[in-house]
């Protein structure tokens, strides 16, 4: 592809799971792809380095809390497409820090849009939105229709970054879209994450570690997805005819203790020999029971999960005795 065809994609957050993964997409389409973080001359980029794209991403420093900050790295890469995944990810954290995490999530995709407005320039823009907004459904499958009732300071953050989305699109006609993706995991989880806490005691756990993996609600139900498929979702959306909203997930709801037992049989162990649970690890507020209809992602992106739960924490235990071993090496 010559580069006056060459497309050209920003990624706020590319540092993170998503980020990652989405930058490697998109590279193997031939994209130019300029990544974003707070401080990319600080940052380590470890994820960029071990899917080996690290030389091949343009890094750039950015804050989207700074209105000027996000002007000058939209007109200096003037992308065509933006993916914005930045922002405070974990729920847990957002209980001691809501503050922060409505101004890096809901403040800055404001920003980021009325920069894109400001300039005037043809950009699309994907933003990261999440099951979260919908809160509690009581057991009904959401989909992009059903009501948000946030739960927790992130999804209050999700929930109002999802409406500024909405509204550019509305009363400006931006090509703004918002995926509400449902849980997805891989091996570029932080471990501060439960999956990926699961799995990597499980591994060291079969390496002789004898430890007891201490864990809050395992009753709780989740949609889980592979998160290098999610990412094709998100491309998908940017390329439509016309901006919309799509909850992205595998429509397989299954609790905690299912994964557990996934992670634990993966490495050929009784789950129950090594877990125990503390109420201390309980979330102030957490969602019981989540389930997702992913119909409108199937009718009009084509795209449909290949991988659920069941995949998942094999394929995470996998690549964790994958790097493990590496490691020793």
């Amino acid at each position: 592809m010559g580069n006056n065809s060459q497309k050209t994609a920003l990624i706020l957050g590319v540092s993170g799971q998503d980020g990652t993964y989405l930058a490697k997409f998109l590279l193997a389409k031939g994209y130019r792809v300029v990544g974003a973080s707070r401080d990319a001359q600080m940052s380590s980029f470890a994820n960029l380095k071990r899917l080996e794209i690290y030389d091949r991403v343009e890094l750039e420093s950015v804050s989207l809390n700074d209105f000027r900050s996000v002007l000058q790295v939209l007109k200096k890469v003037q992308p065509g497409e933006v993916y914005n995944l930045a922002g405070q990810t974990s729920v847990g954290l957002s209980f001691d820090q809501p503050v922060e995490s409505f101004e890096s999530i809901s403040i800055g995709t404001l920003n980021l849009l009325e920069a894109i407005r400001f300039l005037d320039i043809p950009i699309r823009i994907y933003n990261a939105g999440s099951s979260e907004c919908f809160g509690n459904t009581e057991g009904i499958s959401a989909n992009e229709e059903t009501p948000f009732r946030p739960r927790s300071p992130y999804a209050v953050a999700k929930a109002a970054a999802f409406w500024h989305m909405a509204n550019y699109r509305e009363a400006y006609g931006l090509f703004a879209c918002s995926g509400l993706l449902f849980n997805h995991e891989s091996p570029l989880r932080p471990e501060r994450f439960v999956t990926r806490k699961i799995v990597n005691a499980a591994c060291r756990i079969a390496k002789g570690s004898g430890e007891i993996l201490e864990l809050g609600n395992i009753e709780v139900e989740r949609d889980w997805g592979w998160a290098p498929e999610y990412i094709e979702a998100m491309w998908c959306m940017l390329q439509q005819e016309n901006p919309e909203d799509f909850v992205i997930a595998t429509g397989e709801t299954n609790k905690l203790a299912d994964f557990v037992r996934q992670a634990f049989d993966a490495v050929d162990l009784n789950w129950h020999d090594h877990v125990k649970t503390r109420e201390s690890l309980l979330r102030p507020t957490d969602i019981l029971t989540v389930k997702a209809d992913p119909g409108k992602a199937r009718r009009k992106l084509g795209w449909n999960a290949r991988y659920k739960m069941k995949d998942v924490a094999r394929k995470m235990v996998e690549a964790e005795f994958e790097n493990i071993r590496r490691v020793k090496i």
